[in-house]
């Protein structure tokens, strides 16, 4: 049985990575306390619960932070680290006989009853309605393989690990399957009974006696499979969750670039894999342990009964094995066609729905049924592939095993009548024989499901052996230098693929701190990757971008972002409330700030009008909203954010010109002590800045202020003289 083993917190703040080291170690994984404090993102105050989350799934951790009733907590898997006294945290990890049993790293290893646990971990009056915070921790297979393994690949002991995880389940259903088995092994003798007993000497009773046996036989079988129903959906369940939630938090480890290659059916094709997988482990796996079994037992049984009737089953088993392992080859071929085709139909379906308006306006309904209609080809000359190999696979096999039947069926008959054997031995034989073909059939499911397993493990490689964005071997600085400047040196960049032109070529380009840079040029020059190189969407390919006297590289991407707000051409807007799109990230939005960004982005008009006001919901499966609105939307979710730098991306392109000449004056004030990067077209939101950056073909060919550009007479000018109406 697993202990925990008690580690003090060395210094006051360290509570929160000391519970995260105590927990580790539970697991069997000794991890410095210095390494969790810097990934943790320890400071002054301490660590905070989504520090202390974070730290964990970066070591393999799954989490989730919850409230909790008493009785939840209960039901909960210990051990967890909980928010003790609003200020501290400790793990709980055992509760019994209504005592909890606390390890506190500021004190020592701790039991107390429940009245006394709930004055330290309830929220509110400490009645049955009040809730504790909690975070709850399970270990992923990469907890397990992390350290010491140079690969981060999957394999199928990987998998079992999330079997290890539910083994008092899993017990429970051996237990399950072996007593089923052991019934079904009582039942031909039954039958033989009957017959060969109850009907040759004619006694009635005896008969009765057997079938009643049977009957409570059958009613037991129910039951227990009843029962390994119910543990198998629960075991089943749950590790679904697991893979996928694995799965996930991988996915959204990689860095930005990677979404940029990759279809959305392709990663919604791979998230069906986790379900391929999950039916491997819970099915396959635990049934063939006990078609194994059942083979074995009923092997004995009918050696005992008639030895060459076994020899004749093992020949044609072992044919029945070689001519379905023939054809794992081709299904596995065919398997990814079947990804690909499913992976574009998926796509499709998508883009069918999500672009139904610009279908409609360009009447092009036609075409994009007909794209679809050839998919659908496509699939179904596949169906017809796998179906015609199936048939091919299937009849071989049911020759095979009809033919095996049909012989010891002559041959059980044959010892009949020569006397070799009674009549229900005869009955008996023919029901081990239903019970052998079974395993049989269940083990070549099994190869075939394995294979299926694998093949989407290679799939999964695909993103589990890809670098995560801030890998945990690697340190990143989580502070800036005094000076905040940014200075772009000799930055060549060109997007992935073959024979793509460089996008930026030898571009310097220095922004002061508290200032205002614009970016201006025709669509194509490079002004948008500056901001994404900027943002660390990519790493420049030549070059570097420092900050201060060091290097950008070295900072930690979630920390960069954190102090950066954005509004990209392509912002996103959620499914949620106003007020959730504008505060992203937080659970509980700040009212003053949020009201700080609503009226810098001058949409409080257009919130006041709704029935909801904030907390109407828009996006996909809300309110529809305009893209002026929408824009204004991604406006103030960067203003709520409260950045250091802000990096506008043709921020106001879709807004009429009041709107934009409000919003324009409110962020000159906003703007103010703040370094911005402004791309933009239009005149009005580059007129006042510091430096405006004139790009061509991926290089800088002008800089200055807007009075001394248009004095110069070059690029820049004629780029607003329309607007300006000059030079007429």
């Amino acid at each position: 049985m697993k202990k925990i083993v008690f580690y003090k917190q060395p210094d006051q703040m360290d509570c929160g990575p000391t519970c995260l080291r105590m927990i580790a170690k539970y697991y069997g994984k000794n991890i410095s306390l210095q390494k969790l404090r810097d990934i943790s993102g320890i400071n002054r105050e301490g660590v905070s619960l989504l520090g202390i989350s974070e730290a964990a799934e970066k070591i393999g951790f799954r989490t989730s932070a919850a409230r909790l009733y008493l009785k939840e907590l209960a039901e909960t898997d210990l051990p967890v680290i909980l928010h003790w006294d609003q200020n501290h945290f400790v793990v709980l990890y055992k509760i019994k006989n209504n005592r909890y049993y606390i390890a506190d790293p500021a004190k020592a290893l701790i039991t107390y009853t429940e009245s006394e646990f709930t004055k330290h971990w309830l929220y509110g009056l400490k009645d049955e309605k009040s809730e504790g915070i909690s975070l709850i921790l399970e270990p992923t297979p990469d907890f397990y393989q992390q350290e010491g393994d140079t690969s981060n690949g999957l394999n199928l002991s990987y998998l079992l690990i999330y079997l290890y995880r539910y083994k008092s389940l899993v017990i429970q259903l051996f237990i399950g399957l072996g007593v089923g088995s052991l019934l079904q092994l009582i039942l031909p003798f039954l039958t033989q009974s009957v017959v060969d007993v109850g009907i040759n000497t004619r006694n009635l009773n005896f008969i009765y006696v057997i079938l009643i046996a049977q009957t409570m036989l059958f009613v037991g079988r129910i039951s227990v499979e009843f029962i390994r129903s119910w543990i198998l959906l629960h075991i089943s369940t749950r590790i679904n969750i697991s893979i996928l939630t694995d799965f996930l938090i991988k996915l959204m480890k990689l860095p930005i670039s990677y979404f940029d290659t990759k279809m959305t059916g392709d990663i919604m094709q791979r998230m069906t894999d986790q379900k391929r997988i999950e039916s491997f482990l819970t099915g396959s796996t635990l049934s063939v342990i006990f078609s194994v079994f059942n083979l074995i037992v009923f092997s004995f049984v009918l050696v005992y009964y008639n030895t060459g009737i076994f020899l004749i089953f093992i020949t044609s088993t072992v044919l029945y094995s070689l001519w379905v392992i023939l054809f794992l080859k081709r299904r596995r071929n065919l398997d990814f066609k079947r990804f690909d085709l499913s992976a574009k139909n998926q796509s499709a379906v998508v883009q069918l729905i999500g672009g139904m308006q610009e279908i409609k306006l360009n009447n092009c309904e036609q075409q994009k049924r007909w794209e679809w209609e050839h998919l659908q080809a496509g699939l179904f000359r596949f169906n017809i592939k796998s179906l015609k190999l199936g048939q091919y696979q299937q009849a071989g096999a049911f020759f095979i095993n009809e033919g095996k039947n049909i012989l010891i069926t002559f041959l059980v008959a044959k010892s009949v009548i020569d006397g070799h054997l009674t009549f229900g031995a005869m009955m008996a034989v023919q029901y081990i024989m239903g019970q052998l073909n079974s395993p049989i059939e269940q083990m070549l499911t099994f190869i075939q499901q394995l294979q299926d397993a694998k093949i989407s493990l290679e799939r999964l490689n695909d993103i589990r052996e890809m670098d995560d964005e801030e890998p945990i071997e690697k340190t990143f600085i989580k502070q800036l230098p005094a000076d905040k400047s940014l200075s772009l040196q000799n930055i060549s960049f060109t997007y992935p693929g073959a024979g793509n032109d460089p996008v930026l070529s030898d571009v310097s380009l220095d922004i002061p701190a508290g200032k205002t840079t614009a970016i201006v040029g025709m669509s194509g020059s490079g002004k948008t990757t500056i901001l994404k190189l900027i943002l660390r969407f990519y790493e420049p390919q030549k070059g570097e971008i420092k900050i201060g006297g060091g290097y950008l590289a070295q900072v930690s991407f979630r920390y960069w972002r954190g102090l950066c707000g954005v509004v990209m051409q392509d912002g996103f807007i959620f499914s949620d409330t106003i007020a959730r799109n504008i505060a992203v990230g937080d659970d509980y939005p700040d009212m003053s700030r949020l009201k700080q960004a609503v009226h810098i982005a001058n949409i409080h008009d257009f919130i006041e009008n709704l029935p909801l006001g904030l907390n109407t919901k828009i996006g996909a499966e809300g309110n529809g909203v305009s893209q002026g609105q929408r824009q204004r939307i991604l406006i103030a979710r960067a203003v709520y954010k409260n950045p250091e730098y802000i990096l506008f991306d043709e921020a106001t392109n879709s807004l009429d010109s009041q709107n934009e000449k409000i919003i324009m004056q409110n962020l000159e004030e906003f703007f103010k002590g703040r370094t911005v990067v402004v791309v933009a077209h239009r005149l009005s939101t580059v007129i006042h800045a510091d430096n405006i950056v004139v790009l061509e073909k991926g290089r800088i060919i002008e800089q200055g202020t807007h009075s001394e550009l248009t004095r110069s007479n070059g690029v820049y000018f004629n780029l607003v003289k329309n607007q300006l109406q000059l030079g007429n």
